[in-house]
């Protein structure tokens, strides 16, 4: 069996489990075309980069009149922060995940060598193609359906961590890990005494791990803290 008739069957699965039922079928196999597949394929003439373009826009646009009319008493920063947490690429590659697009994506061999399939990247990129596809054949409504099922059902877990302060955060991870609370060291302190910045260095398993700076050392070591969780995050991701 070829790998396209193999990936159209996982095409068809994909329209079950989702509900979203493509009117143009190209198009859903389309967002599964990476630019590595073009150089070895007379078939296929376009890859996903442009629906992925697309997605990109309408799932910022979505999740923000979504979180904007959700907390109507949270500033533009808090906004822009839990938007941010919802479409980053650790989280894109999450839904794209769950939901196996991995599986249906058309790669040259040399990016199958290089586990293409399991790129936290690429997974993120396939999503946001995905999202573009289905606003082309089924219209916003549909893909707002669909961000709301794979996306916006993980607000009420990124506002309970958000609640948490970053020390208390990455301890938690740092635990769940088998290592030893995270140990915060001054490495420098300047300025006069009602001006000093401080330089704080938080140590993981006794190496050091990351830094951060602050009017205060509770400010720089949450700032420490805060650094150390977006390395942790980065590193934790296949």
């Amino acid at each position: 069996m070829s790998p396209k008739i193999w990936n159209n069957s996982q095409e068809v699965v994909l329209e079950q489990t989702t509900g979203v039922n493509f009117v143009n079928k190209a198009l859903l196999h389309q967002a599964f075309i990476h630019k590595s597949f073009l150089n070895e394929s007379s078939e296929e003439k376009e890859s996903n980069e442009r629906l992925e373009f697309l997605g990109d826009a309408i799932l910022e646009f979505i999740v923000s009149e979504h979180v904007y009319n959700r907390f109507p008493g949270e500033d533009e920063g808090h906004l822009t922060a839990l938007r941010s947490k919802l479409v980053n690429t650790l989280s894109l590659a999450a839904s794209a995940r769950a939901l196996n697009l991995g599986a249906l994506l058309f790669l040259s061999r040399g990016e199958e060598k290089s586990k293409g399939r399991e790129s936290t990247s690429l997974l993120a990129n396939t999503f946001e193609a995905l999202v573009g596809a289905i606003y082309i054949d089924q219209g916003l409504p549909e893909a707002k359906k669909f961000i709301t099922a794979y996306i916006l059902e993980k607000i009420p877990e990124v506002v309970k961590k958000s609640l948490k302060d970053p020390k208390s955060l990455l301890q938690e991870y740092v635990q769940a890990a088998g290592f030893a609370a995270p140990v915060y060291r001054t490495v420098t302190s300047v300025g006069p005494d009602h001006a000093k910045t401080f330089t704080i260095q938080v140590f993981v398993n006794r190496l050091p791990y990351a830094a951060g700076r602050g009017s205060s050392k509770q400010q720089a070591a949450q700032d420490a803290a805060d650094n150390a969780l977006k390395k942790w995050e980065e590193e934790s991701a296949p």
